[in-house]
């Protein structure tokens, strides 16, 4: 299977120095979707140290990335970036499997998968 998701540089190199802050050099960047969210499904990220045994495993930029294999078909040619504001920075993901997201642009569904929609 191709790379299931895209790190740009910027991402990784915020992911790594987050790891560093936290002592978690080490770890797997885990990247998966689950059920909630105003539009029913949600993206998650953090770091892990066990990889299970149905994870697609990828590395990019020297992060090694686990995803489950129910998010991969979800997440499949997904861009995960980190952009710099006035604001403060942020993490910004690029889902072309996504048909409706909300406004706080972190919920979203795809035709296959309406996920479970909750209140915002």
């Amino acid at each position: 299977m191709s790379d299931v998701i895209q790190l740009t540089e910027a991402a990784a190199f915020q992911i790594k120095d987050m790891m560093k802050e936290h002592g978690e050099e080490n770890a797997y960047l885990r990247v998966g979707v689950k059920g909630g969210g105003c539009s029913g499904l949600s993206y998650g990220m953090g770091f892990e140290h066990d990889r299970h045994e149905d994870d697609h495993e990828l590395e990019q930029h020297g992060i090694k990335i686990l995803i489950d294999k129910e998010s991969a078909p979800i997440l499949k040619g997904t861009i995960i970036d980190y952009k710099q504001s006035l604001m403060g920075g942020g993490f910004t993901i690029n889902n072309p499997n996504a048909i409706a997201t909300c406004g706080c642009g972190s919920s979203f569904r795809t035709a296959a998968n309406a996920g479970t929609p909750e209140e915002c």
